[in-house]
């Protein structure tokens, strides 16, 4: 039976220019909501909210509830990993960060070429298989955003693997670059459980373009946008658990709604779904789901999940002169100690961490075009 996971990736902020400035009172507040309402799983990485969200989950899970009370899943960053003697110390350190005794749920975080220097350099694999064998996990997996086929190699060569968190979304689901469905089908063909992160595709698919919603509500004037999102995923086989994002305790709320009612699509909904589709991708600009990996890259500290968020809002306005969204750029730029699209010096780190393969420096190109020249003409 597939539950509802709380995933600790996009937290409120008091700062929402400060990823560290987390809103414990908020994340109080929906840490309770969402275990009143019978849930229990929750997902976070040591390199969420810049290296804080895993103390975040301590602060609000684990120093407020019993142990026995909820599952956790965490991830080993192999973003830093380059040598052998860093997995102890690190596990260790996770450990001590989510103020646990042992993991429910361990993965290697990012699977795929982004981070093939860690997993063809390290023997990760028996690391966690060893601490499992310790009593420190009870499950081991791995995220990845990688194609099928590279997902079949690795589930071919670690058949000690239990599951796999795969980005699902109807928007992904036959999307060739992103393999949702064909990862989907390799999972099953190993007899792995599937988690998922990214039901909504970073929030394209609660802000979906007015031509698509008109579809949703011509159909079902009574079901949200964000319903279809999550009805696709909830009812998809083999899956275990379904990882929401939400910044805020309505955005939870919502989605423990939607959730307890997710009848599946019929076909005809199906259908419908294909249309939107292909006109929420005619749409989008760049296809950033704001996992924030990038931002940690990047040498000039440009918030790229947040430019890039921006800037996706401001084109679907179909507009060339100025929009709120290049107001909310302008204050940005004003900011001490961040940086602007153009101040990108083209090093190419931040696309090496990018999930979806954006080709960042060139998109920070034409946002500084339209933000910083178009609308402001004004220069760093």
């Amino acid at each position: 039976m597939t539950k509802l996971g709380m995933g600790m990736m996009r937290l409120p902020l008091v700062d929402e220019n400060d990823q560290t400035s987390i809103d414990m009172e908020q994340v109080n507040k929906m840490v309770d909501l969402y275990m009143d309402a019978g849930f229990n799983c929750f997902d976070t990485a040591f390199v969420y909210h810049e290296g804080v969200g895993e103390a975040a989950f301590r602060e609000s899970v684990v120093k407020r509830y019993p142990r026995e009370s909820f599952k956790i899943s965490t991830k080993l960053p192999l973003f830093v990993i380059t040598e052998e003697s860093q997995l102890e110390p690190l596990f260790a350190q996770q450990l001590e960060n989510c103020g646990v005794d042992y993991f429910d749920y361990y993965m290697l975080h990012n699977v795929s070429g982004f981070t093939e220097n860690a997993w063809k350099n390290v023997d990760l694999y028996s690391f966690i298989q060893k601490k499992k064998e310790e009593g420190y996990i009870k499950h081991i997996g791995i995220s990845t955003h990688g194609n099928a086929e590279f997902l079949e190699e690795i589930l071919f060569e670690h058949p000690e693997l239990e599951f796999v968190l795969l980005q699902i979304n109807y928007l992904d689901w036959d999307d060739e670059g992103i393999d949702s469905r064909k990862c989907w089908e390799v999972a099953r063909k190993y007899n792995k459980k599937v988690m998922i992160m990214e039901p909504y595709k970073g929030g394209f698919l609660a802000d979906v373009p007015q031509e698509a919603e008109k579809l949703m509500k011509d159909y079902n004037p009574d079901r949200s946008v964000v319903s279809w999102a999550m009805r696709f995923v909830a009812n998809i086989d083999d899956v275990c658990v379904v990882y929401t994002g939400a910044s805020t305790l309505e955005q939870l709320e919502n989605n423990i709604d939607e959730f307890k009612n997710a009848d599946p699509l019929n076909d005809e909904e199906m259908e419908i779904i294909k249309e939107v589709s292909d006109i929420i991708n005619s749409n989008i600009t760049v296809d950033c789901t704001k996992c924030r990996y990038c931002v940690d890259a990047c040498a000039e500290e440009i918030d790229i999940a947040k430019v890039f968020d921006l800037y996706n809002k401001h084109k679907m306005l179909e507009k060339e002169d100025w929009t709120q969204f290049g107001n909310a750029y302008l204050n940005y730029s004003k900011l001490p100690d961040v940086g602007i699209a153009s101040d990108c010096i083209e090093c190419e780190a931040c696309i090496e961490e990018c999930p979806q393969s954006i080709n960042i420096p060139e998109v920070l190109k034409d946002v500084a075009k339209t933000f910083e020249t178009e609308i402001y003409g004004f220069e760093n």
